[in-house]
């Protein structure tokens, strides 16, 4: 099942049995897809459709993939490396990703992310898969340069723009078996699955929630595969994920 989330009221939205997307009158964060009640039709054409979830805080695990610690001539840390990236980071489908002009190299990272139903603290593996509304798509871009220069993440990874996610929540999905592909102009440039995580899903959320309390519409960005690179102006960057559709954002300069 795919939730929507579209504008301009930002309602969700599900498709019924005969495909037709309708807005959802139901909680998603509260009611199972089977209990779900629809309504009116809705669109989702693209220029309707917003990001699908506005999280209180975005939780980054970094180095979740060996190839893509050695890429960047990092050891693998012997715990989750987790970081924050600024919740007025997030844009939805479509929206443009803004190169800052603090940053000299802004490269793209396409990854899982995961979107919480419920809170979450301290859970054990079932509480913790239980707290999953869905997955959805992920940029989350990064001021690379900065990020090096920077004891933390923060500043590299929450400038306006840098966490592109949607285009809808795949819920209830097989958090063992998914797979995220990256493509810039078209090309691919990562591909990466949950299989060769060194840290899966689950076991995240349950290490996440020992060290903060995970809320409903969290998102956590579950780490990014070999082949990140430089975005440059002009540029159409593509993450998508199993079932769960892609996500598109063109790449621009700042405006002076």
């Amino acid at each position: 099942m795919l939730l929507y989330r579209i504008g301009p009221e930002g309602f969700y939205a599900a498709r019924d049995e005969e495909g037709v997307l309708r807005v959802l009158y139901s909680d998603p964060f509260e009611v199972r897809p089977g209990g779900w009640e629809l309504g009116r039709e809705a669109t989702a054409e693209p220029v309707g459709l917003l990001a699908p979830v506005r999280p209180g805080k975005i939780v980054g695990v970094g180095r979740n993939y060996r190839d893509h610690a050695a890429e960047l001539g990092n050891e693998m840390p012997a715990e989750p490396l987790l970081f924050l990236k600024a919740p007025s980071s997030v844009v939805g489908p479509r929206a443009p990703i803004v190169l800052p002009p603090e940053s000299e190299r802004v490269e793209y990272e396409g990854e899982i992310a995961v979107v919480l139903r419920r809170r979450l603290t301290r859970a054990p593996a079932e509480e913790a898969r239980a707290a999953v509304l869905g997955v959805t798509c992920a940029c989350d871009v990064t001021a690379r340069d900065l990020q090096r220069r920077d004891a933390t993440f923060a500043r590299g990874k929450s400038f306006d723009t840098f966490c592109p996610l949607g285009p809808a929540i795949q819920v209830e999905p097989d958090l063992e078996d998914l797979e995220v592909v990256t493509r810039v102009d078209g090309e691919e440039r990562q591909r990466g699955h949950t299989s060769a995580m060194e840290w899966g899903i689950v076991e995240q959320l349950v290490y996440i929630s020992r060290m903060m309390t995970l809320e409903p519409g969290d998102v956590v960005l579950t780490g990014t595969p070999a082949g990140v690179g430089v975005l440059a102006a002009g540029q159409r960057v593509e993450v998508e994920v199993s079932g769960v559709g892609v996500l598109e954002n063109r790449v621009e300069a700042a405006v002076p």
